[in-house]
Parts: C-alpha cells; sequence; structure tokens
C-alpha cells in the first residue's frame, strides 16, 4: 500500500518541496512532482535550477524522451507518469494514479485555502484505508 506522508506548514512551500525532492534524489529515490498546470510546472523547475547555491537536482518534464532515465520530473498529467516510486503532489486534488506509487508525498503551505484542499485530500486518504504520517514543521522547528 502507498505510504503518504503530509508536511504541513511549509513556508515557503515551493523552495521546501524543493528540498524534499533534492533529499530523495539523493538516496536514489525517482521523483515525479505532480503540478496542476504550465504555470506552476515552469515555476517548479526553475526552483529546482536555483534553489540550491552549489547545484541543482536533475530533472525534465515527464513528456521528454530522457524523461524515464531521469530521477526527476515534472508531470501535469495523471498519464505521463515514466515511474512510480516517489510522487510529490502540488496540485490541489489527489492525483489518480497514487495509489501505483511507493510513496506519495503532500506539501501543504500556510495559505487558508491551501490547508483547507490538503484536509481535504487527507479525508479523501484515510476514508480509502491509507495509513497517513504526519510531519507539522512548525512544531520540528520549534
Amino acid at each position: 500500500m502507498t505510504r503518504i506522508d503530509f508536511y504541513t506548514n511549509a513556508e515557503p512551500k515551493l523552495q521546501f518541496a524543493c528540498q524534499l525532492t533534492a533529499k530523495a534524489a539523493q538516496q536514489n529515490l525517482r521523483v515525479v512532482i505532480y503540478v496542476p498546470d504550465e504555470d506552476a510546472a515552469r515555476g517548479i523547475d526553475k526552483m529546482l535550477w536555483t534553489f540550491q547555491a552549489t547545484g541543482f537536482v536533475p530533472h525534465c518534464p515527464a513528456i521528454h524522451a530522457l524523461a524515464p532515465e531521469t530521477p526527476v520530473v515534472i508531470a501535469r498529467e495523471d498519464g505521463e507518469m515514466p515511474h512510480y516510486q516517489v510522487m510529490l503532489n502540488l496540485h490541489s486534488e489527489s492525483p489518480p494514479s497514487f495509489s501505483r506509487f511507493e510513496r506519495l508525498i503532500e506539501v501543504v503551505g500556510t495559505d487558508a485555502d491551501d490547508v483547507k484542499l490538503a484536509r481535504h485530500r487527507y479525508r479523501f486518504y484515510r476514508d480509502r484505508g491509507y495509513e497517513i504520517h504526519h510531519h507539522d514543521l512548525a512544531k520540528a522547528g520549534a
């Protein structure tokens, strides 16, 4: 069964998503970053190139010819998944194919709308019997 981790109070949200992605890539895990649209895809793409002062996270769009060999891919559509190890969801809804993945990571910022949508996704997974691991970054940093 898919392991689901919620990281809440993640600010700045995209920066934290990049940190998690880099950590997973360093552990030789393959990551799909699931985004809602082209603007979000461009935003996370740029951050993955620039968030580290001395390096970058190798990545490409999921539809690129090199996606099957690239450790991190950015997908906008459910049918674009080149592998099913780790999914990092930046979409407001639950990804349709999340259950194919070994692990699903949900990153939740502090914006009220983001929190509300995340609670809906949390209930969706819980009601289907998934065990959810919660990591409150506000408490971790205290």
